[in-house]
């Protein structure tokens, strides 16, 4: 196939999720109560979710349907296409083929909207009122707010406070959807209000930001917690990228050799890996290669052990079996917000920890050189996150030009990085840090 631009008709929006869960080689560790350290059910989860999403976060089907009202919407942008990066191989002068899912093209610009859609259309069908939620760089809070919008729901956004004071236009677009928003740590929640005693001047974290939106919903009856990354139903969601990207790379007479994404909590990397790993898990790709790329100043998959923690800092939520820096890491203002999480997804944990995927850690000025040489090729500027998986992209290319292998190279441009000036500003002037 010689086209640059691969697309699906609307037809060819998935009608199912996912779900990697039975495929895995060992099951995966329960989650524990905070409290009692036991294995929780659903009812100890029911405080702050939906049982529609208490029931995907356990289910163990191949698939699991995705609601009409969820697919009509995901027409507005689905399928995303795929992009051949032949300007960016000439650049580099190799023998690769690097290809891109495009999942900037959504009216917020991420991959987010696609799991807040289903959660928002999940809560509307329990009578729930309100979300609560937290955003780290703004693309999450961002994809709520509008999804709440489209479901005629209330949503709050507790947005780490760096993120907040660097990216005015990600809070403007929450405001805009009627959002709204504050930044944390705050002094709506006893759990912001403990930070800012302590540490007036705290930069916030997603831990601690978790922590509030958490406390938020256990405490007012109109009102669920919302997630945008780490937990199963919210990676499940997201399989929706891969299975497209399945059929695209199909039509491209070609299958990856290597696989691609950033990772912070780790949903857009499971959303286009999952698809295709299902292959190498029954044996059909046991050479596939899949990298999580996450920044050297939060080393969450590349430095931190694997073991039970919270996914906040105040202790609120359930102990996750996960790779983690510790619940009261609060990472470098680094300008990839969206990837300063302390822990993991469970299930990339756990398919790290049985060598099925790799992990890479780079620093952001490394990161930056490439994202910005991937702009002046290709013409999109990526999510400073995205700009991770752009960079190893970059490598594994480097790497086949210098053993002359002609690899098939897929990665995730998870979000466009438009309202993420003062980044690139930074870097184009020298000011940039490298952010080790």
């Amino acid at each position: 196939m010689t086209d640059t631009k691969i697309t699906l008709p609307e037809a060819e929006i998935p009608t199912h999720f996912y779900n990697i869960a039975p495929d895995l080689p060992t099951p995966l560790p329960p989650p524990l109560h905070p409290g009692t350290r036991q294995p929780i059910g659903p009812a100890d989860l029911a405080p702050i979710f939906p049982m529609a999403l208490i029931r995907q976060e356990v289910s163990v089907e191949p698939a699991v349907e995705i609601p009409d009202e969820v697919r009509e919407i995901y027409r507005l942008y689905r399928p995303s296409p795929v992009f051949r990066a032949r300007a960016l191989e000439a650049a580099l002068d190799t023998p690769a083929h690097i290809y891109y899912k495009s999942e900037h093209v959504s009216p917020v610009g991420s991959h987010k909207l696609n799991t807040a859609l289903v959660q928002a259309w999940a809560n509307k069908q329990e009578g729930v009122k309100r979300l609560a939620t937290e955003t780290g760089a703004g693309q999450w809070g961002s994809a709520l707010a509008c999804a709440c919008r489209l479901m005629g729901l209330e949503c709050m956004v507790y947005m780490v406070r760096v993120s907040y004071d660097t990216k005015p236009y990600r809070r403007i677009m929450i405001q805009s959807y009627g959002g709204q928003i504050v930044p944390s740590p705050s002094p709506l929640t006893q759990a912001g209000r403990a930070i800012l005693a302590e540490h007036p001047d705290s930069p916030g974290s997603l831990g601690i930001a978790i922590s509030e939106a958490v406390e938020d919903a256990a405490g007012r009856d109109d009102t669920k917690y919302s997630l945008g990354s780490v937990l199963n139903h919210v990676i499940l969601h997201q399989t929706i990228i891969g299975q497209e990207a399945k059929k695209q790379m199909e039509l491209a007479g070609e299958y990856p050799d290597i696989l691609i994404g950033c990772h912070g909590g780790g949903s857009n990397f499971a959303g286009l890996t999952f698809p295709f790993l299902e292959d190498k898990l029954k044996g059909r790709r046991p050479a596939l290669r899949a990298i999580a790329v996450e920044p050297a100043s939060c080393p969450t998959l590349t430095k931190g052990p694997r073991e039970y923690d919270f996914g906040d800092t105040a202790g609120l939520t359930p102990l996750l079996m996960m790779h983690t820096l510790g619940h009261n890491f609060v990472p470098p203002p680094v300008h990839s917000g969206g990837l300063r999480y302390h822990g993991s997804a469970p299930l990339v944990s756990h398919l790290l920890a049985a060598g099925m995927i790799e992990a890479e850690a780079y620093d952001q000025r490394s990161v930056f050189e490439s994202a910005v040489q991937f702009a002046r090729c290709e013409g999109t500027i990526p999510a400073p996150e995205s700009a991770h998986a752009v960079h190893a992209a970059m490598r594994q290319a480097l790497l086949a030009r210098e053993s002359g292998e002609a690899k098939v190279i897929l990665f995730n441009l998870s979000g466009h990085g438009n309202f993420d000036m003062a980044a690139y500003d930074a870097f184009l002037s020298g000011q940039m840090d490298g952010g080790v």
